[in-house]
């Protein structure tokens, strides 16, 4: 799977199955391991004056699928 490929899914938290956004960018170690994700939160109306990130970790994405990517939030 590409970087690109999981741009194209929106992130979806699994806790209230509300869109959290999409992926913007990804986050490495020195070591070239992938440990996070950066997602621009989705706001239509914000986003037009606001650009919102969360950072998910790794282990807190609980499936990566066809269209959406599940990630597990409090």
């Amino acid at each position: 799977m590409k970087i690109s490929d999981l741009q194209e899914k929106d992130v979806v938290n699994v806790k209230d199955g509300k869109k959290i956004g999409n992926i913007v960018d990804i986050r490495i170690d020195e070591k070239g391991n992938m440990y996070g994700i950066m997602v621009e939160k989705y706001h239509f109306f914000f986003s037009l004056f606001n650009n919102t990130m969360v950072e998910i970790k790794w282990n807190q994405i609980e499936k990566i699928g066809k269209d959406v990517i599940l990630v597990n939030l409090d």
